[in-house]
């Protein structure tokens, strides 16, 4: 497949191994090489994935000699806080992280009352090179790894579980690759991040499939091989503009894989997994939300496994792309529903604190 070939992020060091970057053979191979019991490994992913505990020296149950050595091989520390910011009394919480080489990005906490909702940012920066959005107008830094897609995951799921949150003690139910990157332009470590977000203790966190959305602008080989996969993950496609014409300039990646190639390979996902694309679209004042693209992106979607998820864009600074007009976003809505489109216009948290993924590391 040449997806991961054409979107190659620049070559930097790797992040340190960790034990969700490997498989249960391959810690059990690395326990073993330290002279341990290959049981070990384990116990040390129960610990991690059932316990969300990276510290080793609490860690009671394995020996005491050993566990210094156990955590540098597999449990080093990949990120690090660099702040979080909350709204929504608390509700919504935004974390700024750093890697072990500096590189920022960051994931976004969001609290509902049935339910617990994590974005996660597969890339620091992103390569796509959308003109409305503030990381792909920053660039591709690198891949994350999977440890560093799942950590972002158990970090939140350890202060939610902990009552450090506002709304006190919960867990994490939902999983959204939305948030820095383009997920399938990285596509081996998400996918072995989301089989470890899925995966039941202690081999994952045993968050279901069925409540992880992965999202992508159109890589549409990297959507077929996902098709491959035989997962029951959400398939989520930023669309954005129903017209080649207007996608070419809204997503640049248009040019390569236009509308309709996008639109038939969600289809032939949703046939084979029965899971309702989810298509995202995000509102730009008088650039995509005229009454005639309403209609038109109806029809492509009249009768098909899909849902719309209208998007008030989030302005970064200094951008001359805005959100639409309450009126125009009314009666975009009501065009797709006089086609029997469902269509919801998505909850427009955290405005207040840099909520377009990558503004918060943008400023950092």
């Amino acid at each position: 497949m040449p997806t991961e070939l054409t979107f190659t992020a620049p070559r930097r060091a790797k992040p340190p191994r960790h034990l969700a970057d490997l498989d249960a053979a391959e810690r059990a191979e690395v326990v073993s090489e330290l002279g341990e019991r290959p049981f070990r490994a384990k116990q040390l992913a129960r610990h991690y994935f059932g316990r969300l505990e990276r510290d080793t020296e609490r860690m009671t149950d394995l020996p005491g000699a050993t566990r210094e050595a156990l955590g540098a091989a597999l449990l080093p520390e990949l990120l690090t806080s660099v702040r979080h910011i909350a709204c929504d009394d608390g509700q919504t919480r935004k974390t700024l992280w750093r890697a072990f080489d500096g590189v920022l990005f960051e994931s976004v906490l969001m609290r509902y009352p049935d339910r617990n909702t994590l974005c996660v940012s597969s890339q620091a920066g992103c390569g796509m090179n959308c003109p409305f959005c503030a990381t792909g107008q920053a660039g591709l830094t690198r891949n994350l790894s999977t440890g560093e897609i799942v950590d972002q995951v158990v970090a939140v799921a350890r202060d939610l579980e902990r009552g450090e949150v506002a709304g006190g003690p919960g867990r994490i139910s939902n999983i959204v690759f939305m948030g820095m990157g383009e997920p399938l332009a990285n596509y081996r470590r998400v996918l072995q991040a989301v089989r470890r977000i899925t995966d039941p203790v202690p081999d994952g966190l045993g968050i279901s499939q069925r409540g992880v959305t992965v999202s992508t602008v159109g890589l549409v080989p990297a959507i077929n091989r996902m098709i491959e996969e035989r997962l029951k993950v959400r398939l989520a496609v930023s669309l954005h503009a129903p017209d080649d014409e207007l996608r070419d300039e809204l997503v640049p990646v248009n040019t390569r894989w236009k509308v309709a190639e996008v639109l038939d390979a969600a289809w032939r996902y949703a046939g084979e997994t029965g899971r309702r694309v989810s298509i995202e679209y995000a509102l730009i004042r008088d650039i995509n939300d005229q009454a005639w693209r309403a209609d038109l992106l109806g029809r492509l979607l009249a009768g098909r496994l899909a849902h719309v998820n209208l998007i008030p864009l989030n302005p970064t600074p200094g951008s001359k792309w805005t959100a639409s007009r309450p009126e125009d976003e009314r009666e975009f809505v009501r065009r797709l529903e006089s086609h029997g489109v469902p269509v919801t216009v998505r909850d427009t948290r955290g405005q207040e604190i840099d909520g377009a993924c990558g503004q918060l590391a943008a400023r950092a």
